[in-house]
């Protein structure tokens, strides 16, 4: 909980917060937020919960990280488009435990004025996938197109939150949620170092590589998972026919000398 007393005051000072507004926002007396940042009180954890949803952030870093000293703050990641501390939005379930909420495709163009507004995520389905673990905070998207194919359109992809975006790795297949482009998957490779660009690649070599410029980013989450009602298609063409055929071929021969 060492963060917790520098983390609130900052919140409440880059959001333009007075302490007494800050207090009402969370149903708390105004003295409460005072001996918070001052270090004579720690928030009971339902208080830390609706502080970090009140802020958008995770309520991991809420508690374990110096938010004044974050990577985007000094500039070890990339900034967001308005210069300010990128913030996430998130729902808890009754244990406190983070869901992953849902964006479908109906949604998707609302999320790029409300992935920020806790009153906008609240209002997205939500589920859990316990096989992901806790580590991290998860958010799933529904796709669109045959871009990436095998994936197919409509398949929902479940996705990590990378807060850092130099530390991703070329090839990685990410959901990227910009203004320009609106939400898309697709995999990224990283030219933030030498150009301040992110070079988006489709699986379906029909479509053409192209970039995007950083400051036009919102949100970039890792894929981790997908959920998808349609099976991949077999492939079933004459060249891999052919494999398959020498492949047996090469098995009888094997039978035939053990004989």
């Amino acid at each position: 909980m060492q963060h917790v007393t520098s983390n609130i005051r900052y919140l409440r000072k880059e959001a333009g917060y007075t302490q007494a507004q800050l207090a009402e926002k969370l149903d708390i007396k105004r003295s409460l937020v005072g001996a918070y940042e001052e270090g004579r009180a720690e928030p009971k954890l339902s208080t830390l919960v609706n502080i970090a949803g009140l802020f958008g952030i995770t309520l991991d870093s809420l508690i374990t990280t110096e938010l004044s000293d974050t990577p985007a703050r000094s500039g070890n990641a990339v900034p967001a488009a308005n210069g300010k501390l990128r913030v996430l939005a998130i729902t808890v379930d009754e244990d406190q435990r983070e869901n992953i909420e849902l964006v479908p495709l109906k949604a998707s163009a609302g999320y790029l004025n409300g992935y920020a507004d806790p009153e906008f995520i609240e209002e997205l389905p939500r589920f859990r996938l316990p096989m992901l673990g806790s580590n991290g905070t998860f958010r799933a998207f529904e796709i669109s197109g045959d871009s990436m194919l095998p994936i197919a359109s409509g398949t929902v992809i479940v996705g990590r939150f990378i807060e850092d975006w130099g530390t991703i790795k070329d090839g990685t297949p990410c959901i990227i949620v910009s203004q320009k482009e609106g939400v898309v998957f697709k995999r990224i490779y990283n030219k933030i170092q030498e150009a301040s660009m992110l070079r988006l690649h489709s699986d379906n070599p029909v479509y053409s590589p192209y970039e995007l410029h950083v400051e036009d980013v919102l949100e970039i989450w890792e894929a981790k998972s997908y959920i998808s009602s349609t099976f991949p298609i077999a492939d079933l063409s004459l060249d891999k026919l052919s494999s398959i055929v020498l492949d047996l071929q090469k098995e009888v021969q094997k039978l035939k000398k053990v004989e």
